[in-house]
C-alpha cells in the first residue's frame, strides 16, 4: 500500500534537488528518504529518479507522474481544510504577482474563477515580467519561474516539470527552413528576451549553451511570443506560455529530440505564516489547472518533426 509520507517526500525531493536536502527539511536521515522513494517506486513499478554519484534527476516516468502526485496531495489538503470549515469563508485582500504572458494568457481564467468561488475575497493581480520582491513589494505571493533567491521563502511547486521549447510559425519555417541541429540556430533569426538590461542570447538546451542572434528584442515575454506567431523568427519559450499556440498549430516545436532547459513554475510567499487558506486554495486550483499541460508537452515533443540533417 502506498504511503502518504513517501509521496510527500517524492515531491519535496524533486523540489529540493537531493535526498539530503529533503531529509534535512523533514528532519530525517538521507537513507530514510532514499528508502521512501524506493518503496514508492516498488508500488508504482517504475523508476522515478535516475541516480548517480553526482546528480539526481527525474526519469521520463518520474516527470509524467509528478503532476499527479502534486494534484493528489493538494486534493488531500483541500479535503482536510473543508473538514475544518475553511472551505468557502475566504475574506480580505490577496495580492498576487505573476509574469506577463503567463498571467494574461494562461492563469487569468483561474484567477477569475477563484474570485467567483470566493466573493468576499478581494484579489489584486500585478502582471509584470519584473521579478517581484515578496518582502519589499506590496504582494502576498509571487508566481515565478525558477527557485526563490532566499531559502527562507516558502515555495510550492505549480509545474515542476515545465521546460522551455524552441518554436517557430509555419510561415517562418516555409520561408527559412527548419533547423536540423542545434548549430543551425546560428543561421536563423532568433527572437530575444531581455530583463533588467540583460539579453538572453545564450540558450541552454540539453548540456549545451547555444549562442543566438536576432534583430528583435523585447523586455515583454508576450511580445516575443507574438513575434514568433507573426513569423518573425525562432523563440525559446516556456511550454506553459506556448502550449495553446502549439496545439492550435500557430507555432511548431523545433528540435524536439533535444530537451529544453527546465523552467519550473513555483508559488512563492515570504513566510510560512503567510501561507494562508486563501494562498493554499489558490495554489491547489492553479496546480489542478496546469497538471494536464505535462502530458501535452510530452506528446508535443514526441510528435515534433525531426528533419533529415543529411538532406
Amino acid at each position: 500500500m502506498m504511503r502518504l509520507g513517501d509521496l510527500k517526500l517524492f515531491v519535496r525531493t524533486v523540489k529540493l534537488g537531493s535526498f539530503s536536502n529533503a531529509a534535512r527539511e523533514a528532519d530525517l536521515l538521507p537513507g530514510q528518504v532514499s528508502a521512501a522513494i524506493k518503496r514508492l517506486e516498488h508500488e508504482l513499478g517504475i523508476r522515478l529518479f535516475a541516480r548517480s554519484t553526482r546528480s539526481l534527476r527525474l526519469t521520463g516516468e518520474g516527470e509524467t507522474y509528478l503532476p499527479s502526485a502534486i494534484t493528489a496531495l493538494d486534493a488531500l489538503a483541500q479535503g482536510q481544510e473543508r473538514l475544518h470549515g475553511e472551505g468557502n469563508q475566504l475574506q480580505g485582500i490577496l495580492q498576487v504577482a505573476a509574469p506577463s504572458d503567463l498571467g494574461r494568457n494562461v492563469l487569468l481564467s483561474c484567477f477569475s474563477q477563484f474570485r467567483k468561488e470566493h466573493p468576499q475575497l478581494t484579489l489584486r493581480l500585478l502582471i509584470s515580467d519584473r521579478l517581484a520582491n515578496v518582502f519589499r513589494d506590496p504582494v502576498d505571493i509571487a508566481i515565478r519561474y525558477g527557485s526563490a533567491e532566499d531559502a527562507s521563502y516558502v515555495e510550492r511547486p505549480l509545474a515542476a516539470w515545465n521546460r522551455r521549447v524552441l518554436v517557430a510559425s509555419p510561415a517562418y519555417l516555409s520561408r527559412h527552413g527548419r533547423p536540423a541541429m542545434l548549430e543551425d540556430l546560428s543561421h536563423h533569426s532568433c527572437l530575444l528576451y531581455m530583463l533588467n538590461e540583460h539579453v538572453y542570447d545564450n540558450w541552454k538546451i540539453g548540456q549545451q549553451k547555444i549562442p543566438v542572434k536576432g534583430l528583435l528584442l523585447s523586455d515583454d515575454a508576450d511580445v516575443v511570443r507574438l513575434w514568433a506567431i507573426a513569423g518573425e523568427g525562432i523563440a525559446y519559450k516556456s511550454w506553459l506560455d506556448v502550449r495553446e499556440d502549439v496545439l492550435s498549430s500557430r507555432l511548431e516545436i523545433l528540435l524536439g529530440q533535444h530537451p529544453g532547459e527546465l523552467s519550473p513554475l513555483n508559488l512563492v510567499c515570504p513566510h510560512r505564516k503567510q501561507y494562508s487558506p486563501a494562498v493554499r486554495q489558490l495554489h491547489q486550483m492553479l496546480s489542478r489547472h496546469l497538471a494536464p499541460f505535462a502530458a501535452d508537452m510530452a506528446a508535443a515533443l514526441a510528435n515534433a518533426e525531426i528533419p533529415d540533417s543529411t538532406a
